[in-house]
């Protein structure tokens, strides 16, 4: 596991061995008020640690005091280009700003976010990706490799290193996995500061789930990786899903966790759909269980003996089973209310 340096964002603490967190990015235009609150309190619901919010123009800047006064996550702003755009967000309340040093102009104004960033204890994400390479490490390198995107980010964060900031977290992110993947891995070696992971542009629907999934999943299998955003061209909410999922495959986040055998010949219940409908039921369940739907009353309760309980079918019944030990039979028909009765019973 590594060991990274511990940031707070509001009361988010990433690094220092911290809960791997999960973010997400509102996608309302920033103008529109009403509809960022409303879409950052469904991600709020649907179990998003942390919210990013566009400071594109100084009227946004409302837009993160509205944020905080209505929703319980912390806001970090994002900013590109103007410096004061920071200063504004940091005075609007912002729990975070997100910026890249390298493109707010001269030192002075860098200084400028840093000291209200200081002044307001927040920290700064840097971030850099393959399309915000500079152009002499473009030139170095030959093209946004992994060693180009380390060292502007580098770069970046030596930058507010000179003004005295050092409460940083570092995102590095590439639309390629592999280069995502090869490029934190040297950042892991580079420096302690905490890590930001996402394959940034990583497409829509189940192509960008699985892209983000192999980025993510698989840095944070290494011990590499203090929050992440997997960032899709769809509803954010469906991001917070994935993550909050990617985190449960690795047993890195507590709750229900689902296993269910993908059917077979033998299957004699009509599996598929009660394991959708039990998806959906068990939503709000915080107990930190694994369940089992399997199709095959003859091998389900062996093949999933680990799970804390679970259901395998049979001729239009099916067996409810605890640690493989079956427990009862009850027809198809109760299934479901017969499971969910169990577990609402189970400490």
């Amino acid at each position: 596991m590594r060991k990274s340096k511990k940031i707070s964002v509001g009361n988010i603490n990433v690094g220092g061995g911290a809960p791997v967190s999960v973010q997400s990015m509102l996608n309302v235009p920033s103008d529109d008020i009403s509809g960022n609150v409303a879409q950052a309190q469904r991600l709020e619901k649907a179990g998003c640690d942390i919210i990013r919010a566009a400071v594109p123009d100084i009227g946004a800047a409302s837009l993160i005091k509205t944020l905080k006064e209505n929703c319980g996550m912390p806001v970090v702003a994002d900013i590109h280009f103007d410096y004061r755009l920071a200063v504004a967000a940091v005075k609007a309340g912002a729990d975070a700003i997100r910026i890249n040093p390298g493109n707010i102009g001269s030192e002075e104004r860098v200084k400028a976010v840093a000291d209200a960033c200081g002044s307001a204890g927040i920290p700064i994400r840097v971030g850099v990706n393959s399309g915000s390479l500079e152009k002499s490490i473009l030139e170095k390198y030959k093209g946004p490799t992994p060693a180009a995107l380390v060292e502007s980010a580098v770069y970046h964060a030596s930058l507010l290193e000179k003004n005295g900031f050092y409460d940083i977290a570092v995102s590095i992110k590439s639309s390629d996995t592999k280069k995502m993947i090869a490029a934190n891995k040297l950042a892991a070696e580079k420096f302690a500061y905490p890590l930001h992971l996402g394959v940034t542009e990583a497409g829509g629907g189940l192509s960008g789930i699985v892209k983000s999934s192999m980025g993510i999943g698989s840095l944070l299998m290494d011990g590499i990786g203090d929050t992440i955003r997997v960032s899709l061209t769809d509803d954010p909410v469906l991001e917070v899903e994935a993550g909050i999922a990617i985190l449960k495959a690795l047993n890195l986040k507590k709750g229900v966790k689902i296993i269910s055998c993908p059917t077979c010949g033998r299957t004699r219940i009509n599996l598929i759909p009660i394991e959708k409908e039990l998806e959906k039921r068990l939503e709000g369940c915080k107990k930190d269980i694994t369940v089992a739907v399997m199709g095959c009353a003859v091998n389900g309760p062996g093949e999933a003996r680990e799970a804390d309980i679970g259901i395998a079918g049979g001729d239009g019944a099916g067996l409810i089973f605890k640690k493989g030990v079956i427990i009862r039979k009850v027809p198809q028909d109760e299934l479901i209310d017969s499971l969910m009765g169990e577990i609402d019973n189970m400490i």
